[in-house]
């Protein structure tokens, strides 16, 4: 069942939910351009590890992440795979992507609650944001030389195509397993409805 959204994050806390995501980024990129994944996958847990304890409902927010992981797996492994991104160091398996890639993914299932939480019900203006913001993204990564581009305007369209489409399905995933939200109050009613039968 639906309910109303009773929680509003505070500014400061939708500032840290960003900066602590621009680290977990920045490790993980740097991490994978110099050989050492394992600094942002260890960043990653420990966003996801902090941002799970400050929610009220952290089985749904961990629904959340690991909807954000499968997706990323998913779509990244189509990119790796196809070869229109060429990941530093290879892939695991020609269509998985990198671990520090998924672990990216789940730093930025953390801000969908709290620092995008604003995006829901725009759904154009979220598929207009995922298609500019995630090619400049890729392409800073490339530049910190985590990723090449065999053919840069192929890498891009697709990059720009697959977050028109991700950004609004994990915002909608966000919205409806909310676990930043208060646990919705029991309804008495249905309690009693029974004692008439």
């Amino acid at each position: 069942m639906s309910y109303p959204d009773r929680y509003q994050p505070t500014l400061a806390r939708m500032l840290l939910g960003l900066l602590l995501f621009a680290g977990c980024w920045l490790a993980c990129v740097l991490g994978g351009a110099k050989g050492l994944p394992w600094l942002g996958v260890a960043a990653a847990v420990a966003v996801v590890w902090l941002h799970l304890r400050m929610a009220p409902q952290p089985r749904r927010e961990a629904m959340v992440i690991a909807a954000a992981v499968a997706l990323g797996a998913l779509w990244d492994g189509q990119i790796a795979g196809h070869g229109w991104v060429a990941y530093t160091g290879g892939t695991p398996v020609r269509w998985l992507p990198p671990l520090w890639i998924l672990a990216t993914w789940a730093a930025f299932a953390t801000l969908l609650n709290v620092s995008l939480r604003w995006l829901r019900g725009r759904y154009a203006l979220t598929m207009a944001i995922g298609a500019l913001s995630a090619p400049l993204a890729y392409a800073v990564g490339a530049e910190f030389g985590a990723a090449s581009f065999p053919d840069k305007l192929v890498a891009m369209v697709a990059v720009a195509v697959g977050w028109a489409v991700a950004l609004p399905v994990l915002v909608a995933l966000a919205a409806r397993w909310d676990g930043l939200s208060p646990p919705a109050p029991a309804q008495t009613g249905d309690a009693g409805a029974g004692s008439h039968v």
